[in-house]
């Protein structure tokens, strides 16, 4: 094991380059509750504000410059400020004179199909403008099927911001409970505890423990919605995602992937077709949308058809006659469904895709492989986990990482540390996040990058031991 060296801490360093970001900070305290509008994009002790950005590079108002590995939480798959996109924009807007029908469109149906090339599970689909509400929508869709309400979700996986699902995603272990029965835990305030007894929380890569709560709550559960790959790193074992397969063909309850990380990332057709499995429904978001919100439902025909706006009224149709209301009809609308303007985008995204994604996961193999080198010559256990585009830096002995336990149970400290530094070097991701590469990463960031991970490691430890 390495031995380290006691310096100070990287936020001192860190909070005299970033000046302005902090002044920033504490003036957007009088604008929006806590300083920013969404609590992903804070971290202490104030997040860095972002100026510009360029291909797989953002700058800050300090005018510090990054190699980006957040990328908008991985939904830059062609970096920043792709020509390519702006083109297809531009065009859009100017063939179709507007950026916004509020009607079907001729590109609803073209970005369907292309969709459907690569995600043959999906039969049919539905827009949405987030991958949150693909997961929400999702899971009535689900509901109306079967008939049954409650839903399971495994613990340490996210699918939005929503009461439903908001539950043991980062959970204490302390509050987990029994790693084979996972406790119910609220992840925000204002949720009502029905939650807690309508949502059952699974363990991931358990399949007899998933087994024995999925066979006693049959008759209660419409779906069993999971990240085949958890935090969009964390891949599901294989003989797990096949048993969990049969078992919920075999006791009526729906199957979700969100892919929402991981479509477009893993492979073309998601984890999906890495595993070969097709799941009930899916949902897309993130990489789809070109750098704009969306979302996508699909999935089995039948299962999907409940969507599908019938004879009976809606919520919104004042012709309600006497024969027939809103409650017979399922309820799915958005103005920004479908959006033209993304759409294209998205459709230009997924073109270029196919032909480049394959140089982008060898970029990120050849990261992960000089990264584990050079972590090894420093004599400290780590892991690059992950698969496709995507990978996170975990600091363990472990030979595997199954589950969100495994996770938090490795050395997270360090990790954290080590991120705090690589700010100062020029290495952006949110600390403790996952990376994800572009096609505006080359083999000159991952050099740069490996340049900026030796110094920080020679700053906490001494030299390497080849």
């Amino acid at each position: 094991m390495a031995i380290r060296r006691v310096d100070n801490h990287p936020i001192v360093t860190l909070s005299n380059k970033t000046k302005k970001s902090y002044e920033f900070f504490e003036q957007s305290k009088d604008v929006m509750p806590g300083g920013v509008t969404a609590n992903i994009k804070y971290f202490a002790p104030y997040p860095i504000v972002m100026e510009k950005a360029n291909g797989a590079y953002v700058t800050d108002i300090d005018g510090n410059v990054y190699i980006d590995y957040l990328l908008s939480y991985g939904a830059l798959m062609l970096g920043h400020g792709d020509k390519r996109i702006k083109t297809a924009i531009i065009e859009q807007l100017d063939n179709d004179g507007t950026s916004l029908f509020g009607t079907p469109h001729g590109l609803e149906v073209k970005m369907g199909q292309k969709i459907k090339e690569h995600y043959p599970s999906i039969e049919l689909l539905r827009y949405t403008n987030s991958g949150t509400e693909a997961t929400q929508l999702a899971l009535r869709i689900a509901a109306s099927y079967t008939g049954k309400h409650k839903i399971a979700k495994f613990e340490g996986h996210y699918h939005g911001g929503y009461d439903q699902v908001l539950l043991s995603v980062n959970p204490s272990l302390k509050e987990a409970g029994d790693v084979k029965k996972p406790n119910a835990v609220p992840e925000s305030k204002g949720m009502d505890e029905y939650h807690q007894h309508n949502t059952i929380i699974l363990p991931f890569n358990d399949y007899k423990s998933c087994e024995e709560i999925l066979r006693a709550k049959k008759d209660e559960i419409s779906a069993v919605v999971l990240e085949p790959a958890q935090g969009g790193f964390i891949p599901a074992k294989k003989e797990f995602i096949y048993k969990l397969r049969e078992l919920t063909e075999q006791l009526d309850i729906v199957l979700i992937f969100d892919e929402v990380k991981t479509g477009y990332r893993l492979a073309l057709g998601g984890a999906q077709q890495l595993y070969n499995v097709k799941p009930d429904l899916t949902t897309l978001g993130k990489v789809i949308g070109g750098g704009y919100p969306i979302g996508i439902v699909g999935g089995k025909r039948e299962i999907m058809m409940e969507s599908a706006p019938s004879s009976a009224s809606d919520v919104f149709d004042s012709s309600q006659s006497k024969s027939s209301s809103a409650k017979e009809v399922l309820f799915h609308s958005g103005t920004y469904n479908g959006h033209p303007t993304i759409l294209a985008a998205g459709l230009r995204t997924i073109e270029l895709l196919e032909t480049e994604l394959d140089r982008v996961i060898a970029t990120t193999e050849e990261l992960k492989k000089r990264l584990e080198a050079l972590f090894k010559a420093y004599k400290i256990p780590m892991k690059a986990v992950g698969a496709g585009s995507i990978f996170s830096v975990v600091l363990t002995k472990k030979d595997k990482i199954l589950n969100y336990r495994d996770l938090q149970k490795t050395d997270l400290t360090t990790r954290k540390e080590i991120d705090f530094h690589l700010l100062t070097e020029g290495i952006y991701t949110k600390p403790l996040n996952r990376y994800s590469l572009s096609t505006a990463h080359t083999m000159k960031e991952v050099k740069m990058t490996i340049s900026a991970y030796e110094k920080v490691l020679k700053k906490m430890f001494e030299g390497p031991r080849y």
